[in-house]
C-alpha cells in the first residue's frame, strides 16, 4: 500500500513538495500507479527527475518525467467551434 508520506519522503530530498496528487481508482480505492508531484521551482523538479528516474521506490521501478496541462485551443483552431455574435 503506497502512502502519501512515502512519496513525499522520496521527493522532498530535492526541495519542498508544493503539491502531491495521487489518483485513486474509483472501484478499489487504491492508487492507480502514478502520482503528480509539484515543486516550487523548475530546478528542484529537474533534480528529482535526474535522480529518481529509473530507480526503485517501494519495490517498483519508477519513471519520473515532466507533466504539463494541455494548452487551451485558440479560437479557429482545429476541433473548436467559432463563436458568433448576434447582430
Amino acid at each position: 500500500l503506497i502512502k502519501t508520506a512515502d512519496i513525499i519522503d522520496a521527493f522532498s530530498e530535492f526541495g519542498q513538495v508544493k503539491n502531491l496528487h495521487m489518483n485513486p481508482d474509483r472501484k478499489t480505492g487504491f492508487v492507480k500507479g502514478y502520482a503528480l508531484v509539484e515543486y516550487g521551482s523548475k530546478t528542484q523538479a529537474q533534480d528529482a527527475i535526474n535522480a529518481l528516474h529509473g530507480t526503485e521506490l517501494l519495490g517498483k521501478t519508477v519513471s519520473v518525467d515532466w507533466a504539463f496541462v494541455k494548452p487551451v485551443a485558440a479560437s479557429g483552431s482545429p476541433g473548436t467551434k467559432p463563436h458568433h455574435r448576434r447582430r
